[in-house]
């Protein structure tokens, strides 16, 4: 997963870069045409591999303010504030 992730940022980036350069050599649609197609990829296809190849494996109750955790986070702020 994590190569593909890599793979498609480096194709993403060289469209974008490729998009750019047909733009400064006259064809200005088509540049503006691939640089968002490019972008769209980023948006629908990169960002969401992205988000499931790094939050596998994670709780999402972790990072959800709920009583537990609001509790754990005074906790460690009254030992913060007792060190100073």
């Amino acid at each position: 997963m994590k190569k593909i992730i890599l793979i498609l940022f480096i194709l993403i980036v060289t469209a974008i870069g490729y998009g750019f350069y047909i733009k400064n050599t006259g064809e200005e649609l088509k540049g503006d045409r691939v640089i968002g197609l490019a972008v769209l990829a980023i948006a629908f296809v990169f960002m969401p591999l992205f988000i499931i190849y790094r939050s596998r494996g994670k709780k999402f109750k972790d990072y959800m303010l709920t009583k537990e955790n609001f509790d754990k986070m005074k906790e460690k702020d009254e030992v913060r504030n007792k060190k100073n």
